[in-house]
């Protein structure tokens, strides 16, 4: 049984704003702060949606995160319009990168994104089409609990 959404919150995220890069991520992580969630649940989150939100800057024209907060989990989707990710086994191996060189001197793409959502989720679903955009799904169950 689906449990009650909690809190509900959209953001819109632009590609290429690296001066904006992370506001999504900060407010996430105040909200939940503000509503009480656990310091450990909450840094976990912010690395999921900071990691999400820059792969959209970087990749994207634009993107939506939505938080959802449940009793017994935080769910993060994010979806961008974007060129799309070739090979995503590929791209989820640490250190694979396809940074440009001027993002590299900014000091991003390092290849951890992927690798770095994943380590840090109960749960991680990813999609993408070439040309069109990518979709992740994140969970963090809250509590130890399955849902």
């Amino acid at each position: 049984m689906q449990s009650k959404i909690l809190l509900q919150q959209n953001f819109e995220i632009k590609g290429g704003d690296f001066i904006n890069a992370g506001e999504s991520s900060i407010k996430i992580r105040n909200i939940l702060k503000d509503i009480g969630i656990d310091s450990d649940i909450i840094r976990r989150v912010a690395i999921v949606a900071y990691e999400a939100e820059m792969n959209v800057v970087m990749y994207a024209r634009h993107g939506k995160m939505h938080l959802y907060v449940y009793s017994n989990k935080i769910l993060l989707k994010i979806e961008d319009r974007g060129q799309g990710i070739k090979d995503i086994d590929l791209a989820m191996q640490p250190g694979y990168s396809t940074a440009t060189e001027e993002m590299r001197e900014m000091g991003f793409g390092a290849g951890m994104g992927l690798p770095n959502i994943k380590k840090n989720s109960d749960v991680f679903n990813i999609n993408s089409t070439i040309r069109e955009g990518t979709k992740l799904e994140i969970k963090i169950n809250l509590n130890n609990k399955n849902g």
